[in-house]
């Protein structure tokens, strides 16, 4: 049985940045530039109205990042002071991944490609620490 709680916690955590990130990343790469041939203000609001949609998404995304990552730090705690350091480094740039998607989702970003830009750089790094996390113990 903990085997499956395992599987589901590890599908549920790479799911979450899967669908948190990538969403970041299409905004960015493919919407944002589509959405130029339309006035400014039009613009904005097809943008809004996305991020409004997506931010149901992401906070739900969120929340399993959360749930699943606690789950695991719990479930395996005698890791090394290295470990430690690099999760917590990791665990930081994840909130400034999830509080980008907030205030995205919230349509006061003032400017979103900027913030989307940041964010998606921030979870690719993100992933790549999670990639070496994994051969730290």
């Amino acid at each position: 049985m903990s085997e499956i709680v395992l599987v589901v916690t590890r599908w549920l955590h790479i799911a979450s940045v899967a669908v948190l990130v990538g969403g970041m990343l299409y905004a960015r790469v493919a919407m944002f530039p589509a959405l130029k041939v339309l006035p400014s203000e039009e613009r904005m609001e097809v943008f809004s109205r996305a991020a409004r949609r997506y931010g149901r998404i992401a906070v739900a995304a969120i929340l399993g990042l959360l749930l699943s990552g606690t789950y695991t730090i719990l479930a395996f705690p005698g890791r090394s002071p290295r470990y430690h350091m690099v999760l917590g480094i990791k665990i930081l740039l994840a909130l400034h991944v999830f509080a980008v998607a907030v205030i995205l989702a919230s349509g006061r970003a003032r400017r979103p490609a900027r913030a989307l830009t940041g964010a998606v750089i921030t979870g690719l790094v993100i992933i790549a620490i999670s990639a070496w996390l994994r051969r730290i113990f």
